[in-house]
């Protein structure tokens, strides 16, 4: 475990407040070279309303934090080659399938989701993936 893996963390949980999610806030940051080069959190795509669920059921097109932080370097003109992602709840299978896509070498989460499917994607594709409470 890296020296600020935790704190990356804490702010990856800080950032997931500004969430308008409500069934569950998310955050991710992405870090390389020890500067953050990308920041996400869980929500609807820019332009549309901050309404994630309706019903109770989340709406298809919310962005998860990951896919979030990642298209979000990618529009900067940053690389993310390389990189560490701190995200507050281990990635889906189609958020893995973005991280493995974008060159991030390491994975940092703090919350087991209940699907692995993901964790075990990142695995086969020989990303380190590394728990943290």
């Amino acid at each position: 475990m890296e020296k600020f893996d935790h704190s990356y963390l804490e702010m990856a949980a800080i950032w997931a407040q500004n969430s308008y999610c409500k069934r569950r806030k998310v955050g991710a940051l992405l870090v390389k070279d020890r500067m953050i080069i990308s920041d996400g959190y869980n929500g609807t795509p820019s332009g549309f309303e901050n309404i994630c669920e309706e019903d109770g059921v989340t709406k298809p097109y919310v962005l998860h934090a990951e896919a979030n932080a990642i298209t979000k370097v990618a529009k900067s003109g940053n690389s993310s080659e390389g990189a560490t992602l701190y995200v507050t709840a281990s990635p889906c299978l189609e958020c893995s399938k973005l991280i493995i896509q974008s060159g991030i070498k390491r994975v940092v989460y703090r919350d087991e989701y209940r699907l692995t499917d993901g964790i075990d994607l990142l695995r086969r594709a020989g990303i380190e993936v590394e728990r943290v409470d």
